[in-house]
């Protein structure tokens, strides 16, 4: 389908271009996340009990370098790398750290994990299952989409191939085990901070998504048995008007690949369901109050766009890690939005706007154009393999840069409107004993645990990565017994290689 919305269009009814729920925000606001982590597991679970108290209805988790890259804390490349740009998670005994005190069972968690993304949610559901959780009822999202690491963010493992055998097994799994938890979130976030225009984040992501699907059918899975627990995750920029004709762009889109190409039944298979964030590369280090407009702006489009789940950006985002006050700021955005502003009182309240439908139309259109040139290629591991979707990105960015470099595109407080700087924000610093405690904890938890049931574990987890089997039960296994981070991974490294 393409063209103008039908005037007869209503929000939940296909082709979902003006929300996948009937009533929207009228029947339940969208998911009030705050992404947070740091430091050692202690850390952040305090963080997350501060943003628990003052409101956060989600909590989103992010994970270090190391982790994200499947090392342990103490290996030769993590060296000040441990607990910077999210928490060291390690083992099961962290992840039991990271929710003390919180009932996975009352809550949903995301986490934005990729390559070790088995991993992470192998020691988030053995937390959940000792805290007495419903397996059956455990809701949240692990990222797990690895596609655009090789084209956008670079924290891949395994070459291409092998990833996505992984992604399938944990498809197949969570269908059977994890009925209510969203198996992955394809995302276009990444896609639009390495600097994507909008029509590319929405058509990189979905053919990313079709990828996905046509895989886990090639693995034998049923559509509608997996479909209805994808999810996606988009960024909220600056263009207003264009980043809420973006999101209802998607979402038509999305119905009719899944509906007229994979012959899904299910309605929920159809639905697009997505979690926006806001646009880490607008935020300026100069003028950083500045950021809270930003912030707000884009916030605001994510919701008039129909988002399930949001996160908003703290002011200091461009020069530290946020401190409390300002995430605390970041989060009074959104209840700002939700409570004051009226704007959850009608399902998407902007369209019939000349000015959305036209946009909305010329986003499909050019998402549409590069999906049908991708399936002439065949597919996007072709084109990322040739480099196609990466260099696509990269030209879209250096015209962005040249246009600001010039003034032809405008930075408020870079570019024009620039003032002498006054005193900077103090910075979030993390302590650097923390590495040290992390370490020390990772050499005690080796010398604790029975040696020999771990190496058992890992050979048997070995062995299933040489056959067909779904490694999903080897790597719950292994986590069961202690194994960590760096230990599974490489044992599959051993098997599937490294990407370079």
């Amino acid at each position: 389908m393409t063209g103008h919305s039908d005037p007869g269009d209503l929000p939940g009814q296909y082709p979902y271009t003006r929300g996948i729920y009937a009533d929207m925000y009228r029947g339940r606001l969208w998911t009030m996340r705050q992404y947070a982590g740091f430091g050692t597991a202690e850390e952040s679970n305090r963080r997350y009990r501060y943003l628990l108290s003052q409101g956060i209805t989600g909590l989103s988790v992010a994970f270090d370098l190391p982790t994200q890259m499947g090392m342990d804390s103490d290996h030769r490349l993590a060296a000040g790398e441990v607990g910077r740009v999210g928490v060291a998670i390690c083992s099961l005994d962290d992840m039991h750290r990271l929710f003390d005190g919180i009932r996975l069972a009352d809550i949903t968690t995301s986490m934005t994990i990729n390559s070790t993304a088995a991993i992470l949610l192998s020691f988030y559901v053995l937390v959940a299952r000792s805290q007495g959780a419903n397996l059956l009822k455990l809701s949240g999202t692990i990222q797990n989409d690895i596609l655009k690491e090789y084209i956008a963010r670079g924290t891949y493992i395994y070459p291409p191939r092998p990833a996505m055998r992984i992604i399938t097994d944990l498809f197949a799994w969570t269908a059977r085990e994890l009925p209510e938890w969203n198996s992955i979130s394809i995302s276009g976030y990444h896609i639009r901070e390495a600097g994507s225009t909008a029509a590319q984040e929405v058509a990189f992501t979905l053919a990313n998504a079709i990828a996905y699907i046509q895989a886990a059918l090639d693995a034998g899975l049923q559509v509608d048995e997996f479909a209805p627990r994808l999810s996606f995750f988009f960024n909220a920029h600056n263009n207003f008007l264009g980043e809420i004709a973006k999101y209802r762009a998607a979402r038509r889109l999305y119905a009719s690949i899944m509906r007229d190409r994979f012959g899904a039944r299910n309605p929920r298979s159809l639905m697009l369901r997505f979690h926006a964030q806001t646009a880490g590369s607008t935020l300026t280090a100069q003028q950083p109050d500045v950021n809270v407009a930003r912030v707000s702006m884009q916030a605001l489009a994510a919701v008039l766009g129909g988002a399930q789940s949001l996160h908003t950006n703290a002011k200091d985002e461009a020069l530290s890690l946020p401190s409390e006050e300002s995430a605390r700021l970041a989060l009074r955005t959104q209840q700002i939005i939700a409570h004051e502003s009226g704007v959850t009182n009608t399902a998407d309240p902007m369209g019939g706007s000349y000015a959305i439908e036209k946009l909305t139309d010329e986003i499909e259109r050019g998402a549409r154009e590069y999906i049908e040139r991708i399936d002439t290629m065949g597919g996007t591991l072709a084109a990322i393999e040739s480099n196609y979707i990466q260099n696509e990105i990269h030209n879209a960015a250096y015209e962005y840069q040249q246009a600001v470099e010039s003034g032809e595109a405008v930075v408020v407080g870079v570019n024009r409107f620039k003032q002498a700087e006054s005193e900077p924000l103090p910075p979030f610093r993390l302590d650097p004993e923390l590495e040290k405690q992390q370490i020390a904890r990772l050499v005690e938890l080796r010398a604790s645990r029975d040696g020999a049931v771990v190496k058992d574990k890992l050979d048997e987890l070995e062995q299933a990565a040489r056959t067909s089997d779904n490694l999903m039960p080897r790597i719950l296994a292994c986590a069961e017994v202690r194994a960590t981070v760096g230990e599974i991974s490489d044992r599959l490294r051993m098997v599937f290689g490294e990407y370079k």
